[in-house]
Formats: structure tokens, sequence, C-alpha cells
């Protein structure tokens, strides 16, 4: 060991440089017992139903909303943003209906993998100085990063629940690290929103009901990712070409204006997928999805629900010539990318089209959610 944990404040300078060496932007330390409020959100949330089909956010609410219980040794929780702030304006991707619109944190190399070896390579160093125990988390697990992360002073939570940084806007990635050793807190970020409600504004589907309060049954970033079934149909226009997430509410926010584009190599940002042709996503077989993106955070969505969402951005396209696309999905042996191809094929393919793939496949159609497409047209 070649640093005292009796020099707690000597300590966390160290593990601050050490943490910018391995490419990390921000650390900031705070208790177990720093976000006591953030679990009577999350209860409030969790009531109200806004977590959709999520049902592991309930699952596992004791240990989201107190840290302690999840790992009762921990004495303090380091936090650590990594930047990925974009080269570009996503807002503008949303200029190109013909093209698929994927979130600037999706269009790279999937940060878990980033991250995570980051945070053990962190955590591996404190243990050999210090003796500690440590634990390793990055979003997989039931931690609140973003109130632990404004309670380290990283910044605040904007009025779209993200986390807010003076340094970095909206564009953060966050881990953290427990630890058996007691190291002094940092001051937590002050709330700097102001009047602004920008980031409540632009969203397409009204998915906050108030300042600081999201319904993820409304949010296209929840539809196109998490969510599984179906996209409600109420939504549907809404989406646009955002085929993996929607960056508005993070792209709208006044604080951008401090952030700095990522320079980070292991994140760097892949073009072939940030906006890429609808005509050539609607052709992808599963290993061709698997070839396009792997290692990103896309391909944890699997080939089915991505058609799906490429199918409605194709809907919304209002280009006639995706047709032949969208009708051969209408035998897909998905019945999800089935539906969405009905749904599709109702906005670009013209009564005449329509009615001749309505006649071919309607009748031999067994899957009830691909019927009920069929029964609204």
């Amino acid at each position: 060991m070649t640093i005292s944990i009796s020099d707690p404040a000597g300590l966390k300078a160290a593990i601050r440089t050490r943490a910018l060496d391995l490419g990390f932007a921000e650390t900031g330390v705070t208790a177990p017992a720093g976000i006591a409020l953030a679990g009577e959100r999350l209860d409030a949330f969790l009531a109200a139903g806004r977590q959709g089909d999520m049902d592991w956010m309930a699952e596992r609410a004791a240990w989201r909303r107190d840290p302690a219980a999840l790992w009762p040794a921990a004495r303090s929780i380091v936090m650590l943003a990594t930047n990925y702030g974009p080269d570009h304006d996503p807002l503008a991707l949303l200029d190109h209906p013909g093209r698929g619109a994927v979130s600037a944190y999706a269009a790279r190399r999937d940060y878990h993998d980033v991250v995570k070896k980051r945070l053990k390579a962190l955590g591996r160093w404190l243990v050999d100085e210090t003796g500690c125990e440590i634990k390793v988390f990055v979003d997989t697990a039931p931690v609140m990063e973003k109130p632990l992360a404004a309670a380290a002073g990283l910044g605040w939570q904007g009025k779209h629940t993200n986390l807010v940084s003076r340094s970095a806007g909206s564009w953060t990635f966050l881990g953290a690290i427990f630890t058996t050793i007691d190291l002094p807190p940092d001051e937590a970020g002050g709330d700097h929103c102001g009047a602004c409600r920008r980031c409540l504004d632009v969203c397409p589907t009204d998915a906050f009901p108030a300042p600081y309060q999201l319904d993820a049954n409304r949010c296209i970033a929840y539809l196109t990712v998490e969510h599984r079934g179906p996209i409600p149909h109420e939504f549907r226009a809404a989406i646009g070409n955002r085929i993996f997430g929607c960056d508005d509410c993070l792209a709208i926010c006044p604080w951008n204006k401090f952030a700095k584009v990522s320079r980070d190599d292991r994140l760097a940002m892949r073009e072939e997928i940030l906006n890429a042709p609808l005509a050539e996503l609607l052709e992808l077989d599963d290993a061709a999805f698997r070839r396009m993106f792997a290692q990103t955070p896309v391909k944890r969505l699997g080939r089915d629900r991505f058609l799906r969402n490429v199918l409605i951005a194709a809907g919304n396209a209002g280009d006639e010539s995706l047709s032949t696309r969208v009708e051969v999905l209408l035998d897909d042996a998905s019945p999800l990318v089935r539906g969405a191809a009905v749904w599709a094929l109702s906005r670009i393919g013209g009564p005449g089209r329509l009615a001749a793939a309505r006649a071919r496949c309607e009748p031999v159609e067994r899957d009830a959610d691909v019927l009920a497409e069929w029964s609204r047209l």
C-alpha cells in the first residue's frame, strides 16, 4: 500500500488524478445515504406506472432507493463521468426522413464495455493501493447513477431528468465505484435550469408530465429501445425517423454550449450507422444486423425490434420507393416485424398495392397483433 487511508483528502485527490489518466472526464464522491429523496421520487414514478414494461425497476426498487441495501459494507461511492459529446447536431438528423436517426450514445462502441473496463482498472488500482474492497457498476445494476452523480457534485438532474454538467452539458456516461473507504463527500450539484423548459417543449410525444418527471410509456427512447411489443399507434407518427433512441431533450439543452466533442478513440462515432438509408436497413437479416451493429448498444436490441423501428420510420418517410422492401417484410418470420410492415405499407404503398397485399396476407395470418394491424385499415 503506497497511499495511506489515514489521509482521505490525499487519497481522494489521487483517485481523481488516476481517473483522469484512465479517460474519465470528472470525478466526485458521495455517501450511500446521499440520495434519500431520490427514493421517494422512484416510489412515485413506480406508483404511477411510468416505468412501462420495465418490470425490473420495481423488482429491485429497494436496492435502487438505498445504495446501502445493495452493499451494506460500502462507506463511499465514487462517481465518474465520461464525455461522449457528439461531433454533429443530433436534431439535424431528423431533417432526413429517408435515413434512420440513431441516438448519439449508440452510434459507437457500447459504453458499458468501455466504461466498465476503466472502472475495473481504477478499482484494481484502488484495491492495490489501499487494501479496500470495491464493487463497480455501470447502468446494468440497480443503482441510480444520476441522483448519485448529482449528490457527488458532477452536475444536477435537469427538467428532462437526465444529468446536466456545466462542462459537458447533457453528454455524459456514468459509472460508480462503491468502496469500503471513508472519503470526504463532495458538495451536491445545484440546479441551474432556471426558468428554461426547452427540453420539455421539444419532446414530440409529451413524455414529461411536469418538470423533473418522465413518463417512460410516452418516451421515444423507451419505445424504440426498451419496449418489446408493437409501438402504440398514437406515437408512431411522432417517432419520425428515430430508429434507436431519441436525443431531442438532450440536444436542445442550452448548457451544451459548454460541451466539448468527445475525442475518446474507444468511443469514436461510427458514421456508417449514424444516419444509414432506410432502404438498406429494411433488407437486414439477422446475420447482417449483427455484423452491422457489432459491439454497439443497438445489437442488444435484436434484429426484430430494430426492424420494427425501421418500418415505423419507413411509414413516416412518405417514400413510395420503399414499398417493395416493406412488402417483403409482410412475410417475415417475426410477427412484430409483420405487424409494423402492415402499418408502413398502409402509409406509403398506395391503395392498389395495399389491397393486393391484404388479400394475400390477411387470410393466412394467425398472430393477433398482426391481425389487429390489418383490421385497423
